[in-house]
């Protein structure tokens, strides 16, 4: 019977699964489904699914509340009134379903048919392996090995001669007993950093700062699906850059004109201070309307890419987020100077419908 419901769950959450992937687009761009978010766990509402229900049935008449009634005796208050005529349009069906982050990231890859990183950076550490390929004198009763336990028992009984050949009774005591365990072993582990940049300037405003808020949200879901340790830093710039926490990247009110390089410079900073590139895999993600002060720190930007920033990170991803009052000239700049460089990536972004094919070209070359 378990053994049936577990099959039965089993295909419930794939036929989840599926209609998760065919609204997959709708849901992440809402961004009331990040702030939904609590100890990894989302609720999503997913239409269309039938339930397995009770229903009565109308052969058989009679039993309680089945009487004819005193006249004008409500027997029930509808929550919407209809206009007194049959209809034939089925009803909506919602089911709010709960999902893990790390689940919906994994659904989210496979839609985007983005491929699994291959890290650079590594160090060894010590980790226990899955395998239980060793042997020791204590552990849980659960792990006991039997053969080797009535063997130890077997080599006392005969070295002190208390082994009966004719009448063998083998019993072991604590000293005897054996246990599975697990051996550690060198393993490489990756780890990641994760660099946001956002130009605050008085053209971004709380629109544009929203589209990076959910962009950045599934970008963080999706690599900390590939890695198991993974840090994020934030950076924010208008004329001056400064590094910030998570809530004041999103939260700062947009003032001030728009020197691109002063992000470009503490980025590098942080990236040569706490991120040694044989150790870590690191990512960059610049967001900006594209509105810079000057042709001259356009170039000093190239400049500071080319030589620092895209020889130490994996990946370089400038997202352009449409604004009425930038002129967007710095995507194009960036494509004409290192359009050809195998790890960066430039998207505009519109809109937030625009956002699920951004992440797309940004996270589609495995770097």
């Amino acid at each position: 019977m378990s053994l049936r419901i577990e099959q039965d769950w089993g295909r419930f959450r794939e036929i989840v699964r599926g209609k998760i992937k065919q609204n997959l687009r709708k849901y992440i761009i809402r961004s009331e489904l990040i702030g939904k978010k609590g100890k990894d766990i989302i609720s999503i509402p997913v239409p269309q699914i039938e339930i397995p229900h009770f229903v009565h049935s109308f052969e058989k008449s009679g039993g309680v509340g089945q009487g004819d009634g005193d006249l004008g005796t409500p027997i029930g208050i509808a929550e919407y009134e209809g206009d007194g005529h049959a209809g034939n349009q089925p009803g909506e069906h919602i089911l709010e379903v709960e999902i893990t982050l790390e689940e919906l990231a994994r659904i989210l890859g496979e839609e985007l048919e983005l491929p699994n990183i291959e890290p650079c950076g590594k160090k060894n550490i010590k980790s226990v392996s899955g395998k239980y390929t060793n042997i020791h004198t204590a552990g849980p009763e659960s792990l006991r090995h039997i053969k080797r336990t009535f063997r130890e028992a077997l080599k006392r009984q005969i070295i002190s001669g208390s082994y009966d050949a004719i009448n063998p009774l083998i019993i072991p005591v604590t000293e005897d007993k054996r246990y599975k365990a697990r051996e550690p072993v060198e393993e490489p582990a990756y780890n990641a950093a994760v660099i946001y940049m956002m130009d605050v300037s008085g053209s971004m405003g709380s629109e544009q700062k929203e589209i990076v808020r959910i962009e950045s949200f599934w970008i963080d879901a999706w690599l900390k699906h590939e890695y198991k340790d993974i840090e994020t830093k934030y950076i924010v710039h208008d004329a001056v850059a400064h590094e910030v926490d998570r809530d004041t990247f999103f939260r700062v009110r947009e003032s001030g004109g728009t020197i691109i390089s002063s992000a470009y410079k503490l980025c590098r900073k942080v990236m040569e201070e706490r991120y040694p590139q044989e150790e870590w895999n690191l990512y960059a993600f610049h967001f900006s309307d594209g509105d810079n002060w000057s042709r001259d720190d356009t170039h000093e930007c190239i400049e500071i890419l080319e030589e620092s920033l895209l020889p130490s990170a994996n990946l370089f991803c400038y997202g352009q987020v449409e604004s009425p009052y930038g002129s967007g000239q710095f995507y194009y700049d960036l494509e004409d100077h290192l359009g050809e460089k195998d790890n960066i990536v430039l998207s505009k972004i519109p809109n937030r419908d625009a956002v699920y094919d951004s992440i797309k070209k940004f996270l589609g070359k495995g770097r």
